[in-house]
């Protein structure tokens, strides 16, 4: 098992998630029915993440890693996000259960587009210190997302239902439907080599 947090209110959630995930094993709606109001108690309590996995890049988000789950049944990584940033449009092939603790981020929801064709925004969202969203490839799992401020740091707690640093993925080209496969990684763990 990884994790780096050792906080209890953070041990608390981790176990009770664990459970969750031990009684729903498959079903996707329950267990995110049941992990929302756990990630939901976490963001609610700005007082248990260690400030090195709060620390900003000048020029790039942060995805560290506190959690993986042993069977890479989920895994739980704090988001950093500096000033104006934002991550190009993506999916995750997985669930996912995203909190916002610190400051705001806005999240825009495309539409897939056939080779060649722009992508559709279907909508944006603006997530606030204690707000839990969901995505999956059955509820949509296609978006970008953004720090809301230029001029302060903004955290968000994300969950996802496999070890998202090690899933193979894609970025989308939002103006011709364009999509790259890649692996994301976490700025705590050394750079993988390519393959």
């Amino acid at each position: 098992m990884m994790t780096t947090v050792s906080a209890p209110r953070f041990q608390h959630f981790v176990r009770e998630l664990t459970q969750v995930i031990d009684t729903f094993a498959g079903d996707e709606e329950a267990v995110l029915a049941a992990g929302r109001p756990l990630l939901n108690e976490l963001v609610s309590n700005d007082d248990w993440l260690p400030a090195e996995f709060a620390q900003p890049h000048p020029q790039y988000y942060q995805q560290y890693l506190l959690h993986a789950d042993p069977q890479d049944r989920f895994s739980v990584v704090s988001f950093v996000w500096g000033p104006g940033q934002k991550t190009p449009v993506h999916n995750h092939t997985v669930w996912a259960l995203i909190g916002m603790m610190r400051g705001s981020e806005r999240a825009e929801g495309f539409a897939a587009s056939e080779p060649g064709r722009p992508m559709q925004l279907l909508g944006a969202e603006v997530l606030s210190p204690g707000d839990v969203d969901m995505v999956s490839p059955r509820l949509g799992d296609i978006h970008r997302v953004s720090n809301l401020y230029d001029d302060r740091v903004s955290i968000s707690i994300h969950v996802y239902g496999g070890n998202i640093g090690r899933i193979s993925r894609h970025v989308f080209d939002v103006d011709t439907g364009e999509r790259k496969t890649f692996i994301s990684g976490y700025s705590n763990e050394p750079k993988q080599p390519a393959a």
